[in-house]
């Protein structure tokens, strides 16, 4: 399937391009070694703002409607240097136009203070604040244009265990069709901060077809076939097991298997077997 990649429109060829990734550092070993919850990770491709190495920002919410944009450059690559802060002040009750307060932490002329302007928009959805009480809209490098019958779905980045963790909400949008840019909707709490740097990716996307789905039950003989090739895995895996350097024990049986399903199916080996 070919997906079109279109960059920011407010920031276009800034930011890594969407990849898939099977490693969280920093899980623990034996999570590390686990085929399907690497495979879990790479559903889909992680999505990145649209920063350049040198460059970084944090959006935090203080309650009350309140919102903080600081954004920072690290020009000598040895401390990162504020260059301005946008303070948010929603409406009370929800009407009336938000305020916004610009302080600037280089020298303030015309051309700086446009600059303070324009570019939060670059990487929030500044509309959507505070939809919910807390959200925060973070706008990716770059958009996708899927074929026909087909949705993209925005999520948070899978198996990022670290804490603390804002939730996000999950959207899935007919991109086939509507021209939407990458955004992902994070929920902070009242004295929570998410950061965003060249690096980081902010969330991740992966497409599905509008297929209806039904579901019938399992026969008897499905049933029976079924617990065999469980029990025959099993008892092939306890054979396989190997042990890493730090002790962790584990059977390469699924990952092997897959390869060779992916290699059967795929004499080239496939999309995903390239890609690793």
């Amino acid at each position: 399937m070919e997906v079109g990649l279109f960059p920011n429109p407010l920031r276009p060829g800034i930011g890594l391009r969407p990849r898939r990734e099977a490693q969280r550092p920093l899980l623990p070993q034996h999570a590390r070694h686990c085929p399907v919850l690497e495979a879990g990770s790479t559903v889909g491709f992680l999505v990145h703002p649209p920063l350049a190495e040198k460059e970084t920002f944090q959006i935090g919410y203080e309650g009350e409607g309140r919102y903080h944009f600081v954004y920072s450059v690290n020009r000598g690559g040895k401390k990162w240097e504020p260059i301005f802060t946008v303070t948010y002040l929603m409406p009370v009750g929800g009407i009336g136009a938000t305020k916004r307060e610009i302080k600037m932490h280089i020298q303030d002329t015309p051309q700086t203070r446009e600059l303070a302007h324009l570019m939060p928009e670059m990487f929030l959805a500044q509309d959507d604040l505070g939809t919910p009480a807390g959200a925060v809209t973070l706008r990716g490098a770059w958009n996708f244009q899927t074929p026909r019958g087909w949705d993209t779905v925005y999520t948070p980045v899978f198996n990022l265990v670290e804490r603390p963790i804002a939730p996000m909400l999950v959207i899935r949008v007919e991109t086939d069709w509507y021209v939407h840019d990458s955004e992902f909707r994070y929920i902070l709490q009242p004295g929570e901060t998410i950061s965003a740097s060249h690096g980081m990716p902010i969330g991740q996307v992966m497409f599905m077809p509008r297929e209806e789905i039904t579901f019938r039950d399992g026969t008897e003989e499905e049933i029976a076939a079924r617990h065999q090739s469980s029990q025959k895995f099993y008892d092939e895996k306890a054979t396989t097991k190997i042990k890493t350097p730090y002790g962790v024990e584990y059977s390469p049986l699924y990952q092997r298997t897959s390869r060779q399903m992916k290699l059967a199916a795929d004499p080239r080996g496939g999309e995903s077997e390239r890609e690793r």
